[in-house]
This record gives C-alpha cells, structure tokens and sequence, in this order.
C-alpha cells in the first residue's frame, strides 16, 4: 500500500474537508434564503387564491368526514398505511413522532393548481402514554393555558364558548433565520363518537401579521396584504384512547403566498419546511405538556 492509503488522518482530513464545505454552503444557503425572506415585498391575497383554498378544503374535508364515519378505522394513518397500522402506531408508542406529506386532488385525481398561493398539507401524529382521553380533551380545552405549553403560543385567550364550540386567540410566533408574529382569531368545533374516539375541527377566522412586534410602535399589518408567510390554517384533529394512553393525529392545512419567480430554487425548501416544523412543534409540545401536569 502507498503511504497515502495507509494514512486514516489523511483519509479522514479529505472527508471532514468536504463535510466542511457542504456545510458552509448550507449555512450560505440559509443566509441567502434569510435576506431574501426579509426584503420579500408585500403580497395581497386575491379573491382567486381564496376560492382554490376554499375548493382544497371542501374536497380535504369531505374525505375526512368520510373517514371518520368508518366503522372500522379511525386514524388517519390506518387508511394510509397499507394494510399496517399497527406498525405505524408501535413507531408512535416508542416516542417517535411522525410526519408526512399530504395533498388533495381534485376530481380527476389531478393536483389542484393554487394562483398567486401555495398550499401546505401536512399529516403528524404522536402517542400520549399515561392518560385517558376524557383527562387530555379537558387539557386541551383549557385555552388560557396554552401560552405555557405551546412552542409557537405566546398568548391564549377562550374568548367564548357554546357546547362543544369554542372561539380563542392566540398571539403566534413563527421563527425560522427570521421571527414572525401574528395575532390569529381561530374557532374549534370538538366531537366524541365514544368514550374512546373524538375528533376536532380548528379554523382560523382571523390572521393579522404583526408590524414592529413588542415595541412602542407595534401594529397589525392589513389582513390579507402583508408579507404572506401565513395566510389561511385549518387543523382536523383525531384522538384514540388505546395502548394505555391516547394516540393524537392532526392534518395540518395552511396558504401562503407563492414564491416569486425566479427564487424557488433557494427559498421553496425554507418556505415548506415551516408547516411542517410548526406541527411537529405543536405535537410535541401537547405530549410534553401533559406529561408536566402529570407529575406530583
């Protein structure tokens, strides 16, 4: 052998050169897509953009009606899982958390084309060990409380409520290279099909982009004509006692602006990617939550 090739330091010098140089050019990357976020100009919601939102979640919600009237599956993850559900949820019950990509075709299974927007369809779910679904709904519906738990929620408010529906604010924080705040008006409508199975519906009413957050001259930016990071969020929510604690499902749907021509190739990654971190966020944070209120 040449003493090259019996030389690991060299070897490993070679590899750790290259693994320094993908990094630097992501951190690049990251800067670029940082710059390019915060200059974006404003973009206006167009009355088109908000019919195919609307056509999206008609379709999205017919589906999970029909879903949820199965009388033989209920997770979400049952009627995607190939015949395998139960190897998804032991994936869950070890503490992981899954997350995966959904979209909603029209009604010639074609994918739905968005003018001047992009829609974010995301599906997660997470297992809860240790509690009944009676004791996490009343955790979950104790709003005021939210901004303890919550990653994203720097306030909470119940502003009312009618049986099972309730209406709250939140005051959201969205931080991703850059912080946006938003002042968001949601209402949840919550469902028990048994003592072991419910459901909920979440949509915003309201979302306001928050100018100069936290400083004297904070204000709301014009709904619908602001920076566009977060237009539109609906969340269908699904909850299965079993195993010993509560399996939670939530189809996350937001719209955001589309990108501007010419930047999809550095932004699009960073733009998708704050959904599906949101949720994740949002998942985890009500398992560790709950987990807090149990201990003595």
């Amino acid at each position: 052998m040449t003493a090259q090739a019996d030389n690991p330091r060299r070897k490993n010098s070679g590899f750790g050169c290259w693994r320094t140089v993908r990094l630097s050019a992501q951190a690049l990357g990251l800067t670029l897509a940082m710059l390019i976020a915060q200059s974006l100009p404003g973009a206006e919601l167009e009355s088109r953009t908000i019919a195919s939102w609307e056509n999206y979640i008609r379709l999205t919600e017919r589906r999970v009606e029909a879903e949820l009237g199965d009388g033989q599956k209920f997770l979400a993850e049952d009627f995607l899982a190939a015949g395998k559900p139960q190897e998804a949820r032991t994936l869950l019950r070890r503490g992981q958390v899954s997350i995966r990509r959904m979209d909603t075709a029209d009604g010639n299974g074609r994918k739905m084309p968005v003018p001047d927007g992009m829609i974010h369809h995301w599906l997660g779910g997470i297992f809860v060990p240790g509690v009944a679904l009676d004791a996490l709904l009343e955790w979950l519906q104790n709003y005021g409380q939210h901004e303890r738990y919550f990653m994203e929620v720097e306030k909470s408010q119940l502003l009312s409520r009618e049986g099972p529906e309730f209406r709250i604010f939140y005051r959201l924080r969205r931080k991703k290279v850059i912080t946006v705040f938003y002042n968001t008006l949601h209402t949840v409508v919550y469902r028990q099909k048994d003592p072991l199975h419910a459901s909920s519906r979440s949509a915003t009413t309201r979302i306001a982009e928050l100018d100069h957050p936290g400083e004297s001259g904070e204000a709301e930016k014009p709904v619908g004509d602001d920076r566009g990071f977060l237009w539109r969020l609906n969340s269908y929510w699904r909850f299965l006692e079993a195993d010993g604690g509560v399996f939670i499902e939530c189809e996350s749907v937001s719209l955001s602006r589309s990108i501007p021509f010419g930047l999809g190739w550095l932004i699009k990654g960073y733009v998708e990617s704050i959904p599906r971190e949101s949720l994740e966020n949002t998942l985890t944070s009500i398992r560790d939550g709950v987990k807090s209120q149990a201990r003595p």
